[in-house]
């Protein structure tokens, strides 16, 4: 069956945003007319169906979803254990949500509730239809949403039983690219920076680099996997090896990992990328600035949020979605933190 045609699809074809073409499409203000009559055309010519929105969804419901997200990768604490990586990714949830006269409530999961394993408030209050859970949630809690009795969708993370249907981005292949980049420039003692029991995005990226050591007939050293965190999912001080065994590069498990080891390495005399190479997962935009800037792999946070909603839209209409698993590819964005290794 053809998948129905969406507002982002419409965007997409035209290189404007979703927002335009929502407000064309419904004619709000803010579009000029030659663009609104573009937009409404190509609608057209796409097969959209204008009117999807409110025949496909039940009558019924609240039009709202509810969407969760650790505290611990969003609120900023002493320790500035945060990123603005999800709330990109709920910024696009709300527009992709939009398509559909959905909207969204975010609602921040404490250490209080998951140490007291409590339902959030947006359950217990019945104020949506459906659940998009971003991110690993400490303490097994996701497990406490399996039988809500909604549809529930996993962006970003997948559980252990895999009967979630859930939106993952490639992590192994985007890291298994990210080393062979760094073998293909003459690196041979290459570490890899993440805690492995930490969340499963960084236990697929550890297998990303490992594949690509072992196809390049690269012994994978015991002292060159470098946890970065603790139990408590804050990150730690690098116990990086010494001198006489520093590798000459770094895969990193996401940039933010990535920043902290090239300031401590340039603590302790190292050059980059002169002496150490380093490379990190995400492309966080915040940190563009920074110099040298991040070999690494761009998460495409739209198509993610987009396909995690169409997902989920599909579970509302009554499809039987258990054991979905859709895989979005990265895309590669070379820095200036790479050098060639003189072999």
């Amino acid at each position: 069956m053809a998948k129905d045609v969406t507002m982002r699809d419409i965007a997409k074809e035209l290189g404007v945003s979703t927002v335009t073409v929502s407000k064309a499409l419904n004619n709000k203000e803010g579009v000029g007319n030659l663009l609104r009559v573009s937009i409404r055309k190509k609608a057209e010519e796409m097969g959209y169906k204008f009117t999807l929105a409110n025949k496909a969804l039940r009558r019924d419901t609240s039009k709202t979803v509810g969407v969760l997200v650790d505290a611990l990768y969003i609120v900023i604490n002493e320790r500035k254990n945060t990123s603005p990586f999800y709330l990109r990714m709920y910024q696009n949830v709300v527009l992709a949500l939009a398509e559909y006269s959905y909207s969204a409530i975010l609602e921040v999961i404490t250490d209080e509730m998951i140490d007291r394993q409590k339902l959030p408030k947006v359950l217990s209050d019945n104020k949506i239809d459906s659940l998009i859970v971003m991110g690993p949630i400490r303490g097994n809690y996701a497990g406490l949403l399996g039988n809500i009795g909604m549809p529930v969708v996993h962006l970003d993370f997948y559980d252990e039983d895999g009967k979630t249907p859930c939106v993952v981005t490639d992590n192994t292949y985007g890291v298994y690219k990210l080393t062979k980049y760094l073998i293909e420039k003459g690196h041979r003692r290459i570490a890899f920076v993440g805690s492995i029991d930490a969340t499963p995005s960084i236990l697929d990226r550890y297998l990303g680099y490992y594949r690509a050591l072992l196809a390049s007939h690269i012994v994978p050293r015991e002292e060159y996997l470098i946890p970065d965190r603790g139990e408590d999912g804050l990150f730690i001080e690098f116990a990086l090896p010494d001198r006489e065994r520093m590798p000459t590069a770094f895969v990193c498990n996401c940039d933010d990992a990535g920043y902290v080891l090239m300031e401590r390495l340039r603590q302790e005399g190292y050059r980059i990328p002169e002496d150490i190479s380093v490379v990190g997962f995400d492309n966080y935009t915040f940190l563009n600035f920074a110099f040298p800037r991040l070999t690494t792999i761009e998460v495409d946070v739209v198509d993610m949020a987009g396909k995690a909603v169409d997902l989920l839209v599909s579970m509302m209409r009554g499809e039987d979605r258990t054991g979905s698993r859709i895989v979005v590819s990265g895309r590669f964005i070379p820095g200036s933190s790479v050098a060639e290794r003189q072999i």
